[in-house]
């Protein structure tokens, strides 16, 4: 019988508007809680919310087909970690962790059920948080045996040093960096030469970078 119970914001199907594998079929499961408090955090988790065991979540996801996978977002997947522990044996999806890229010990523990994972670098610049690097550090070292890529929400406050602590990290581990400049609702936070700017730095310094909007709210989708 299941232990555990998790509260979810929301669960739909769309493509995936960001990073790497855009435009591909998802089912979202959007998980409420979240270690930090981001300054750009655009979702409202204080309200309809809905509590899941794993077999009940298990029973929703199976209602959906022909889908690329599954997209465990949020907030923050990995605060629900012996949740994730019940329901992720008991899935045949293949899983897409989008994930703040700080909760390194919880993703240990489920590392072998994840296929994807997309890690937020979170720049002082853009969160109002403390540097993090040497916490996501710890989370690539797990997180590389799986096919990893880096999300990096930027605007036009990014200082040189945390482009420089970005880069090295991903040289090191040679992966992917993905640009995501902030949005604001469906409408760009920067301009597109601030953008193109930010981009050539990065790209001067490392050449596996691109740069992708969230591309589903320019399509007017979820």
């Amino acid at each position: 019988m299941p232990q555990n119970k998790a509260l979810i914001k929301e669960i739909f199907q769309s493509i995936q508007g960001e990073g790497p594998y855009m435009g591909v079929n998802q089912l979202f499961i959007r998980f409420s809680k979240c270690n930090l408090n981001c300054s750009y955090c655009d979702t409202d988790f204080k309200s309809d919310l809905k509590e899941y065991n794993s077999i009940e979540l298990l029973n929703e996801i199976k209602k959906y087909k022909n889908i690329h996978s599954v997209s465990l977002t949020g907030g923050e997947p990995l605060t629900e970690i012996d949740f994730l522990l019940e329901l992720l044996p008991l899935l045949d999806n293949k899983i897409y962790l989008e994930t703040n890229g700080t909760l390194y010990n919880n993703l240990l523990k489920i590392i072998d059920y994840t296929d994807i994972v997309s890690m937020d670098i979170k720049l002082p610049s853009a969160t109002n948080m403390p540097d993090m690097f040497d916490t996501h550090k710890k989370f690539i070292e797990i997180a590389k045996k799986k096919d990893l890529f880096l999300k990096v929400v930027f605007n036009e406050k990014i200082t040189d040093y945390e482009m420089e602590k970005t880069v090295n990290l991903a040289k090191e581990y040679e992966i992917l960096i993905v640009l995501q400049p902030q949005m604001s609702g469906n409408n760009l936070c920067i301009s597109s030469d601030i953008i193109n700017g930010i981009y050539n730095k990065f790209t001067d310094r490392y050449k596996n970078v691109r740069l992708i909007p969230q591309v589903h709210k320019f399509l007017n989708l979820r």
